[in-house]
């Protein structure tokens, strides 16, 4: 069984295509794949966020980036096929619930069509290639109760966020059915898995309408923290922990594509689920100041209140696990906001390298 140590025989040298590779969880995918001496090409939108991690990655120059839409078929088909990866992971996405509000059918077109367009190009690919899609633990359907959602429980979606990405595995799905059957391997060498994150933290996310993101710059400024819905529970991890768990299912599904062609619920054991009071409350703790106010209001969009992930699958089949706790989760990606833009990058390096020892 392939371990978090041992990835570096499974990817060095190998090419490894990532969309979305410009995001939060994009930019710490590529930075563990340089670690591990893959050849890595991208392709996404040029990140919003200026002082992104990518801002940082992309100093280092050990991705080659393309900025352009996986909603633009062609050019995205081209790129693939010009590239021909051994690995693509696909993680480009509208990945915010309260835009998803404003944009919904964005959201739905970009989560949707972007999947079938990176898909698509996956069949007219002319060699052996293995394919992680990145969709989150809100897939199921919710039914706002203390349970643990498994892989085969009822898809579904609230808002459009949620929905589409419901949706996308149901394209992965028909993908898989239609041109990747598990037991036509050995005529179209093409490998599909899917995998559900649960809420992510760490370092280099400056997103809006993200907790994180908001705790930092409220402290960072002096200003008290705006909080909306804390008393909801999430299965919050560290950015690291489904990272982890994405290379390790990229891995194992290479080696034994009819075993692993599947989905996986990625998130923190069962009794490691924070509100989103206790988060705030952790973070302020380890920053050493600030303060929080409740800012719901009784008009805000409809966001789940309890959520939780049942990852024995993951546990049992990928023996995969957690290795942080949310509150060192906390920790880790705190420091990370602490350290100073020219050390950020090693620090980013480090953390890995810390997690992979763990």
């Amino acid at each position: 069984m392939v371990n978090l140590a041992d990835l570096t025989s499974v990817y060095k040298g190998k090419k490894v295509f990532v969309t979305g590779h410009t995001g939060f969880k994009g930019s710490w995918l590529v930075s563990w794949l340089h670690l591990l001496g893959a050849e890595v090409k991208g392709l996404a939108l040029t990140p919003e966020y200026p002082h992104s991690l990518y801002s940082f990655l992309e100093s280092q120059k050990i991705v080659d980036s393309v900025i352009n839409d996986i909603r633009n078929r062609k050019a995205l088909t081209t790129e693939i096929e010009k590239f021909k990866p051994d690995f693509i992971f696909h993680l480009a996405a509208q990945p915010l619930v309260r835009r998803s509000y404003t944009i919904p059918s964005e959201t739905f077109d970009v989560n949707v069509t972007g999947t079938s367009n990176v898909l698509e190009a996956v069949i007219k690919l002319n060699k052996k290639c293995t394919v992680v899609a990145i969709t989150t633990d809100k897939v199921y359907h919710n039914k706002e109760q203390n349970v643990l959602y498994n892989e085969d429980d009822a898809l579904g979606g609230y808002d459009p966020y949620s929905a589409s990405k419901a949706c996308a595995e149901l394209v992965i799905n028909s993908f898989r059915n239609s041109f990747f059957n598990i037991p036509h391997y050995e005529t179209h060498q093409k490998a599909l898995a899917s995998a559900r994150a649960g809420n992510v933290i760490g370092g280099g996310d400056f997103s809006e309408d993200r907790i994180i993101p908001d705790i930092i710059r409220a402290l960072q400024n002096d200003k008290v923290i705006d909080v909306r819905n804390p008393a909801s529970v999430r299965p919050w991890q560290h950015v690291l922990e489904p990272i982890g768990g994405y290379l390790l299912l990229g891995a194992l599904l290479e080696k034994s594509p009819i075993q692993f062609s599947k989905a996986y619920n990625f998130g923190p054991k069962p009794n490691d689920h924070l509100t989103v009071k206790d988060l705030v409350q952790t973070a302020i703790k380890i920053w050493g100041s600030g303060s929080w106010k409740d800012s719901s209001t009784p008009n805000q969009h409809h966001e789940a209140t309890l959520l939780k992930l049942d990852i024995s699958r993951a546990v049992k089949e990928l023996n995969w696990s957690p290795k942080l706790d949310a509150e060192t989760a906390i920790e880790w990606t705190i420091n990370w906001y602490r350290q100073s833009p020219e050390s950020k990058m090693k620090f980013t390096f480090d953390q890995i390298n810390q997690y992979i020892k763990r």
